[in-house]
């Protein structure tokens, strides 16, 4: 790590891509998760997008999509599992570390740019 002080290796690639960073930051907000179009819309993804967003989650175990059919017509629910609220967690308490580190770098290479 001494060789390579920014290499940010807890930036999770799953969590560090724009569309699935709004959906788990949704997600996070809901613990009881929410329904399909309600995130589409929280994120502004197309269905087919978050689908495919979705299915990444899910295959790695942080996103449950759950199907339900009443009254003729099927609800799709979508939340974070215990497994994809720790590694989301952990995720954003790297990204902060590696803002502070960005800030404290920023400030001693130009002082008179740190944050009042």
């Amino acid at each position: 790590m001494a060789e390579a002080p920014f290499q940010y290796s807890g930036l999770d690639r799953l969590f560090h891509e724009r569309a699935r960073l709004g959906i788990a930051t949704a997600l996070a907000a809901h613990p009881e998760g929410l329904p399909f179009t309600a995130l589409r819309d929280l994120v502004g993804l197309t269905d087919g997008n978050l689908n495919r967003h979705l299915k990444v989650l899910v295959d790695e175990g942080c996103a449950v999509v759950e199907k339900d059919r009443r009254q003729g017509r099927a609800r799709t629910r979508v939340a974070l599992t215990a497994a994809g609220r720790a590694r989301f967690q952990a995720y954003l308490e790297a990204l902060e570390a590696a803002l502070r580190e960005a800030v404290a770098a920023a400030a001693a290479a130009d002082p008179s740019s740190a944050p009042a």
